[in-house]
């Protein structure tokens, strides 16, 4: 059954505001030409699309010729503002941008262990709203959250989770209640994935899965395009993963003794030490990306080489499960201890991975570390303000 007319307009309206946000200002002729429409078919969108506020004229080009220049018609930027929240166990990031993605103004706020529920949750509500006064926005469209924890798949909340700050879950209700904004929550890891999908790593990828290495260990999976979360939302809960060459099993509500015992931050810190990284090269962040830079530093030597070797051991063990059962293809290994170790690392897992399982497993470095967190916090936010935004949207 063909599609009404209201249909079609509806289908090649988004499909040309989605042209106009991933390759920027266009004229009608580059509009014509990248979505096959008749000239008095984009003629028509560009006049509605004009008509509803979303796109204007931004410029002309610059072409040398007789007659006047082509008009370059753009995302109304301006039309909604989106902000994005990186929620750490330690610290909260904010970036506030507009309906293109263009950073208006960003901030962070280190958060200390001693800070209670009810400080932290103000100070960290405070910053987003400090934030969006100095970007000059008086009104937040779409706020987007990523966080570690469970997000529930019915209500997409986030779960009480063992080990995380109570803070971190009222945050989000907090923000919910006080802003006149869409506020929504996703997993940090989970959003990692999406960010190195759309700028990174895995561009050229619909099925991958990105191992996070940070202050714990966790994995997004994306299979056909589509970010897999799982039954009750845990998919790619690796940490609690059985692995041999530690000292026991995991339990329902502590993952010591998992994957995490091997490849989480103190894990990596304390091997580190072993190989005489630690307290010589100065003190190791959480995540243990500062012992994996001072490793490669100077370029190969003995040590390094050998804590490279024995960490690759360590995150190959978790990858051959992963791959073993997904068959993904390709593997990245983001957080900031993935991005450090670059493709010195990944080489180094991705040849002990081919002794381990015969699947052959591209693994790649994250081509956005820690940053990949608050960039996908960043697109969820302005997919969902442009969802709801443009013709045929939510």
């Amino acid at each position: 059954m063909p599609a009404s007319p209201s249909t079609a307009r509806a289908i090649n309206d988004r499909l040309a505001l989605r042209l106009l946000q991933d390759e920027g200002p266009l004229t009608a002729g580059q509009l014509k030409t990248m979505t096959g429409l008749s000239r008095p078919t984009v003629a028509d969108l560009v006049e509605r699309l004009q008509e509803s506020g979303l796109v204007r004229v931004v410029g002309e080009t610059g072409a040398r010729r007789r007659g006047p220049n082509a008009r370059l018609y753009g995302i109304a930027a301006d039309r909604a503002h989106l902000a994005a929240l990186d929620v750490r166990l330690r610290s909260v990031s904010v970036v506030v941008t507009d309906l293109v993605g263009e950073t208006l103004a960003e901030a962070t706020l280190p958060m200390g262990d001693g800070t209670g529920t009810g400080p932290a949750v103000e100070r960290a509500a405070s910053l987003l709203e400090s934030t969006a006064r100095k970007a000059g926005v008086g009104h937040l469209h779409t706020v987007g959250i990523g966080a570690p924890g469970l997000i529930d798949p019915a209500t997409s909340e986030l779960r009480d989770s063992t080990g995380l700050p109570a803070w971190h879950r009222r945050l989000v209700t907090v923000l919910q209640e006080r802003l006149p904004a869409t506020v929504l929550v996703e997993n940090e890891t989970n959003l990692a994935a999406v960010a190195e999908q759309r700028q990174g790593a895995a561009r050229d990828r619909d099925t991958f899965v990105l191992l996070w290495l940070g202050h714990g260990v966790g994995a997004a999976v994306v299979l056909d395009g589509r970010l897999r979360r799982g039954a009750s939302g845990g998919a790619g809960e690796i940490g609690f993963l059985p692995v041999p060459g530690t000292a026991g099993l995991p339990s329902a509500t502590d993952c010591d003794g998992g994957f995490h015992s091997l490849a989480g931050s103190s894990a990596i810190r304390d091997l580190a030490r072993e190989y005489g990284f630690g307290a010589a090269e100065g003190n190791l962040e959480p995540s243990g990306a500062s012992a994996v830079r001072a490793a490669l530093a100077g370029g190969p030597s003995p040590r390094g080489d050998a804590f490279l070797d024995a960490l690759a051991d360590r995150l190959a063990l978790g990858v051959a499960a992963v791959s073993s059962v997904l068959d993904p293809g390709c593997v990245v290994l983001g957080g900031e201890t993935g991005h450090a170790g670059g493709a010195a690392l990944a080489g180094r897992v991705e040849k002990r991975l081919a002794a381990l399982t015969p699947l052959r497993t591209e693994v790649r470095a994250s081509g956005l570390g820690g940053a990949a967190v608050l960039r996908g916090a960043l697109f969820m936010s302005r997919d969902a303000a442009q969802d709801e935004l443009f013709p045929g949207g939510a």
